[in-house]
């Protein structure tokens, strides 16, 4: 069974310009970082005694509601939620063989609108787009990779088309489609704005991965980042004037932030600083706070992640071992799609612990008392944890062997 420091092999290759096709190296990703899905693990886990039945009672969280998002159908697979901005709709990616698809539904589970279309070979050549209707195309498309604009009323996504290359994509909810992004390399990664109608990404069209502003609506595309190693995961502060990522080597990624985007390169400072590797950065709500993921933990084994949370200003950066005192869970499950998941009061993370003989349980970390409880769900198989408003999550868990959405509302824990 893989392990999650297998997401250096994903990074290296994400925005290589080796030619390997991005849809391979997303599919490698998603096997590689689902270890807590495999059918055959879950045949042995379930001959197994749970262990929750000896955790105190004080401390479990029973939720006040937990709901499957959409009803179960077998042959498919629901993947990586994303809240809107509003909080009353989630987009979600929904794979059916090889095909990938985004559906928006609101929180009450109705569909919305379903996000699949492919380049026809004419438009291929003319670098038009047509829309279509899931299933009705020859070839596979994948879509993947949501983010939503500030009004929720459109969101930008990559897809391949069926083509094989990747750009960026926006989609008016109700509306058409528009792509952002049309060049011979790779774009994706994206995240648009919390204040602008601008886009980050990484493309590949500099020769490694960089980082990218987009103006969604003069197309202005602008460097921010020049390196001999790729940046990659971009994301942006709650206020929208600074963007943390991460850069390095395969095993060793660190944390930085561009603080003035008018001055990228000279305003670029290094969050953290060690031999470990670090990734996945995600801002606290009030931008005060980093949460990422870091394969430093007491044993020394680097396929064994650890949640840890820094001051976003630099005040608590440090190198060699003292960023170890920042560490607020250990032996966690990685989400390589979008980060450490905020309670969105900013007083705590909700991550997945790696426990196998539990189901791989979901748990709420106090970041003040790095104090841990188990959320009560009965589900198996958790991972893509993201938190909602007024106490709500959104999650990835499996059913039957296959993987769908759960909603769980939270109790109030003041």
């Amino acid at each position: 069974m893989k392990k999650c420091h297998d997401f250096g092999l994903l990074i290296a290759f994400a925005f290589c310009c080796s030619g390997t096709a991005l849809a391979a190296d997303l599919e490698i990703g998603s096997v590689l970082v689902k270890p807590d899905v495999s059918s055959a693990a879950s045949e042995v886990i379930v001959s197994l005694a749970k262990k929750s039945d000896s955790i105190a009672p004080e401390e479990l969280i029973e939720p006040v509601f937990i709901n499957a998002l959409t009803p179960f159908e077998s042959g498919r697979n629901d993947s990586n939620p994303v809240w809107s901005p509003i909080g009353q709709m989630l987009a979600f990616e929904r794979s059916r063989g090889d095909k990938r698809e985004i559906v928006i539904s609101h929180v009450d589970g109705k569909t919305l609108q379903t996000i699949y279309f492919q380049l026809s070979g004419t438009e291929k050549d003319n670098k038009g787009i047509q829309f279509f209707l899931p299933g009705l195309a020859e070839d596979p498309s994948y879509n993947s990779g949501v983010t939503w604009a500030q009004d929720s009323k459109r969101l930008a996504f990559m897809s391949n088309g069926g083509e094989g290359n990747y750009d960026i994509y926006s989609q008016l909810l109700g509306g058409a489609i528009q792509r952002l992004t049309d060049h011979k390399e790779k774009d994706g990664l994206a995240d648009w704005s919390p204040k602008a109608n601008r886009i980050a990404f990484v493309s590949g069209r500099s020769g490694k991965g960089d980082i990218y502003l987009l103006d969604t609506e003069t197309r202005e595309v602008t460097q921010l980042t020049a390196g001999d190693k790729p940046y990659l995961y971009p994301r942006w502060s709650p206020d929208g004037k600074k963007i943390v990522m991460i850069y390095g080597s395969t095993e060793n990624h660190d944390i930085y932030v561009i603080d003035d985007l008018k001055r990228p390169r000279e305003s670029m400072r290094a969050l953290t600083s060690w031999s470990y590797d670090d990734l996945r950065p995600a801002w606290s709500p009030n931008g005060k706070k980093i949460a990422f993921y870091t394969n430093y933990n007491l044993e020394g084994e680097q396929k064994k992640w650890s949640l840890a949370v820094i001051a976003a200003d630099g005040s608590e950066s440090a190198e060699g071992g003292k960023l170890e005192s920042h560490i607020v869970a250990s032996d966690v499950v990685p989400d390589i799609e979008q980060g450490p998941a905020w309670l969105a009061d900013g007083s705590g993370l909700v991550y997945v612990k790696n426990d196998e003989l539990e189901y791989n349980p979901i748990y709420i970390v106090d970041v003040a008392s790095k104090k841990s409880r188990q959320l009560k769900t009965e589900t198996k198989m958790n991972h893509d944890i993201a938190c909602g408003p007024g106490g709500l999550i959104a999650f990835r868990a499996q059913q039957d062997q296959w993987d769908q959405i759960f909603i769980a509302k939270l109790p109030s824990m003041n």
